[in-house]
C-alpha cells in the first residue's frame, strides 16, 4: 500500500451506542462505516481498535462534546476516557475533537433526505460519527501530515 495513503476513522461514542465512520484513502471524504453496541470502555475500545486494524486506519479520531465555556462536559469526559482506553492497547494516534452538535446535524441531515418520520427517530450515530470526521478531513490543510497532532487529556 502507497504510503500516501492513510484512512482515518471517527468515532461518536454515546451511552448506547458508538457510530464509526472511516475515510476513504485520500483522507478527504468521511463515509458512515457501522454501529457498534457500546458495553464497557475496555471492551469497546477493544471492539474500535479491530476495526481500525482490519480497515487500515492510521489515525482515530474521538468526538469529544464541551460546555459552552470550552471545558468538556460530562459526555465529554468519557469520551477522553474512551480516547485513553484505546490508546491503551494500539499504537495507533488517537484525538480527541469537538463534535459540537454532531448528532443534532445528523438527524437534521437523515430529514433532509427524505428519511420517513418514523425512521427519523432511529439511532444516526453512524452519521454523526461522519459529520465529526468531515469536519476534522475539512480542517485539515491539503497534503497535511495530520500524524503530527498530539492528544492532550
Amino acid at each position: 500500500m502507497d504510503s500516501e495513503l492513510k484512512k482515518i476513522m471517527a468515532i461518536d461514542p454515546g451511552a448506547e451506542r458508538i457510530g464509526i465512520a472511516i475515510s476513504d484513502f485520500t483522507a478527504t471524504i468521511a463515509n458512515p462505516f457501522t454501529v457498534v453496541k457500546h458495553v464497557q470502555r475496555e471492551k469497546d475500545a477493544e471492539q474500535i481498535v479491530k476495526i481500525a486494524l482490519e480497515n487500515s486506519v492510521k489515525l482515530i479520531v474521538v468526538g469529544q462534546a464541551f460546555y459552552s465555556n470550552g471545558e468538556p462536559n460530562p459526555s465529554g469526559r468519557k469520551s477522553a476516557r474512551l480516547a485513553d482506553a484505546i490508546m491503551q492497547i494500539t499504537d495507533i494516534p488517537v484525538i480527541l475533537w469537538d463534535e459540537h452538535e454532531s448528532t443534532q446535524l445528523a438527524r437534521k441531515a437523515r430529514k433532509e433526505m427524505g428519511v420517513k418520520k418514523k425512521k427519523q427517530i432511529t439511532h444516526v450515530d453512524d452519521l454523526a460519527a461522519t459529520i465529526i470526521l468531515q469536519s476534522y478531513l475539512d480542517s485539515l490543510p491539503k497534503h497535511s501530515n495530520y500524524s503530527d497532532q498530539s492528544l492532550e487529556l
